[in-house]
């Protein structure tokens, strides 16, 4: 199927377009984007600056991705936003640039970013997100894979979300999330494990006793943090879950939640 562009879009000749892309009505594609195969623009989106967006993703009415940064040090350094496979981005959403020389704003594949949500400069989101609607991703934070963000979610600047956990609707995030947790509140809080996430994703249930336990020391020992990951490491059996969860704490810079 041949690529196919609304007379009325606005489609830069500096830009990349490979075989079978879809450009709808009054849709901008600016200098430097680099659209993959099968990738669908709605009318009125706007991709602008070094954007690249891999093969297969959707972008929805409205949306604005490759803006300038919404941070103050931005001098307008070359800069970029990088976007895998088959992504599907809904209406009005924003992304934007990276602030540094070099820098970059990542998106991985196959995640689900809903309408009006926002991702800032220097974010990194892995494979297999959810951010549901107005979902706010600050400067610098990290989604790890099979992470859900509820809606009107707000994840403070540098924090990090562990892989297969789940925020609750109306959150405000300001620490780290653990791994495979369940987190909820103003400020947001551990209330257990993502249940529903870990069966989806395979885990063996002798194995997600063994991440309950894990916390159990972790949250409720008294011990201090790194006497906690000593005991984990000590009486738990090693396992890639287990291995994570110690990683993350350990590497933890603003602290998990409470």
């Amino acid at each position: 199927m041949a690529t196919k562009i609304h007379p009325t879009a606005i489609v830069s000749s500096a830009a990349h377009l490979d075989q079978d892309v879809e450009i709808g009505p009054y849709a901008v594609i600016g200098d430097g984007v680099k659209l993959g195969s099968g990738v669908k623009v709605a009318s009125f989106a706007v991709i602008e600056n070094d954007t690249t967006i891999g093969s297969g993703s959707e972008i929805f009415t409205g949306a604005v991705i490759g803006s300038i940064p919404q941070d103050l040090k931005y001098d307008g350094a070359k800069s970029s936003v990088v976007i895998g496979e088959n992504n599907i981005i809904r209406e009005y959403v924003t992304i934007n640039l990276s602030t540094a020389e070099g820098s970059k704003t990542i998106v991985g594949n196959s995640n689900l970013i809903m309408a009006y949500s926002h991702v800032a400069h220097d974010c990194v989101v892995g494979n297999n997100c959810i951010i549901a609607n107005s979902g706010t991703l600050a400067g610098h934070v990290t989604l790890e894979d099979r992470v859900v963000v509820g809606g009107l979610v707000a994840i403070h600047q540098f924090v990090r979300v562990g892989i297969m956990s789940i925020i609750g609707g109306c959150s405000k995030v300001v620490t780290d999330i653990p791994p495979y947790s369940t987190c909820d509140g103003h400020p947001a809080r551990f209330y257990g494990l993502n249940l529903v996430g870990l069966r989806r994703g395979g885990v063996k249930p002798e194995v997600m006793q063994n991440i309950k336990a894990a916390y159990k020391i972790y949250y409720q020992s008294g011990l201090a943090k790194a006497h906690a990951l000593e005991e984990i490491k000590k009486t738990i059996q090693p396992s890639t879950e287990i291995n994570r969860i110690v990683d993350f704490i350990s590497s933890s810079q603003r602290g998990l939640c409470h």
